[in-house]
């Protein structure tokens, strides 16, 4: 029986990439721990208020290791405080396993210093080391304006970088581009394996059958829907200007609903309000349960993004796998060579920056024939088979067995 460390700062249970990885191979006779943070992310609450640094609970048969860090609000300086206290008190706990000591761990981004942690106690106790690359850092922030490309932060993550991926027994990228970013900046490897992010279909199947939430939905309309994050990066000013289109046009038949929360809620809020968008719905946030039933219902999915270079690489959208459970048509301005909506023939995508393009895409499909809106929605059920999280485990079971 192997004994697997997962270390991501952000892992909380019951949801999530690395919990369902752990609870799949837990059920493979695989000992599986998970070394997180005491903070839950995105809602940054304590997930136990006891004075000691660290505690242990075992959920559905599976060790979670609780690391105690610090609350914090926002990307400041008491996120960096967050991030520090955790990668310390992490290494200073995990060193000191007398029992159950790793063979293999699994070391996650999205912060690189998850990668350090890993490497450190590889080192410690001779396991194989997988590193696993959720967010390019930092090519992520230099494509996004956050920090110059010739910034000494910059140089030392690059550096970084590079050491981790040399000493890595297997690098894992939730991108499909991972490969070719790895030649692109010459950095020498020795296994790279692609493991995009999924869907767990028994569970999302299970809560559209139990958890039933009301779209406000008019008779005689189009109903498309958004469920995700409100933040810079998820350009949804692009939809609401498309509803705006939709509006000054008084076309009433397409209506558009927002699930979420994020910092860019507000503006978008007074957006809607300042252009009387009464074709335009915000649901604030819901709980996960619901999604199914919600994204179920909608006659289209839709999901926006910058325009960012990084997108070559490819993406690895949460979301875009829930899109593909729901069995209903998808709509992105994603501009990406791995294209995965494309690939599987499950909608439309259309250029970034152009409200105009996404209503007539909108219309495209809203006037589309049955038999072509029924092949888009039978393409999404099929290709959310692909990356059940079922199929994905035995992807990385596959890598644990292949590393000696």
């Amino acid at each position: 029986m192997k004994t697997i460390w997962i270390i991501n700062h952000y892992a909380k249970p019951y949801e999530g990439r690395h919990y369902k990885f752990a609870e799949k191979l837990s059920k493979k006779n695989y000992r599986v721990k998970i070394i997180c943070a005491s903070t839950s992310y995105p809602e940054i609450k304590q997930t136990f208020s006891a004075k000691q640094t660290r505690q242990n609970q075992e959920i559905n048969g599976i060790l979670f290791s609780f690391i105690k860090a610090r609350d914090y609000n926002g990307n400041g300086k008491d996120r960096l405080k967050n991030i520090l206290e955790f990668s310390f008190r992490a290494y200073q706990h995990e060193r000191k396993e007398k029992q159950q000591k790793p063979d293999v761990i699994y070391a996650s981004s999205v912060h690189p210093l998850n990668w350090v942690i890993g490497y450190a106690l590889a080192k410690k106790y001779h396991s194989k080391l997988i590193i696993e690359t959720r967010d390019l850092w930092p090519e992520t922030l230099i494509r996004m304006g956050r920090i110059k490309e010739k910034s000494l932060i910059a140089k030392a993550l690059y550096t970084l970088e590079r050491f981790m991926y040399q000493r890595a027994d297997h690098l894992i990228f939730t991108m499909p581009g991972g490969g070719k970013y790895l030649e692109e900046h010459d950095i020498p490897y020795k296994r790279v394996s692609y493991i995009n992010n999924g869907v767990d279909l028994e569970e999302f199947n299970a809560h559209l059958q139990n958890f039933k939430f009301h779209l406000d939905k008019k008779p005689g309309t189009f109903n498309v829907v958004y469920a995700g994050s409100m933040g810079i990066a998820n350009a949804l000013d692009q939809i609401l200007e498309a509803a705006k289109i939709f509006k000054d046009k008084k076309d009433n038949t397409v209506q558009f609903h927002f699930f979420g929360d994020g910092y860019k809620k507000d503006e978008l809020l007074q957006f809607a309000a300042e252009n009387n968008l009464s074709n335009v719905t915000f649901y604030g946030k819901v709980e996960k349960k619901f999604i199914p039933s919600i994204l179920s219902q909608a006659d289209l999915n839709i999901v926006t993004s910058q325009n960012l270079s990084i997108y070559k690489y490819g993406v690895s959208l949460n979301k875009l796998f829930d899109y593909f459970a729901a069995g209903k048509p998808i709509l992105s301005n994603i501009p990406t060579p791995f294209n995965k909506i494309e690939a599987y023939g499950c909608g439309i995508t259309v250029e970034p920056d152009s409200p105009e393009a996404l209503t007539k895409a909108i219309i495209e499909i809203s006037t589309s024939s049955s038999k072509q809106y029924d092949t888009y929605c039978k393409n999404c059920l099929e290709a959310a088979k692909q990356f059940d999280f079922k199929e994905l485990t035995a992807k990385l079971e596959t890598v644990i067995n292949n590393l000696g």
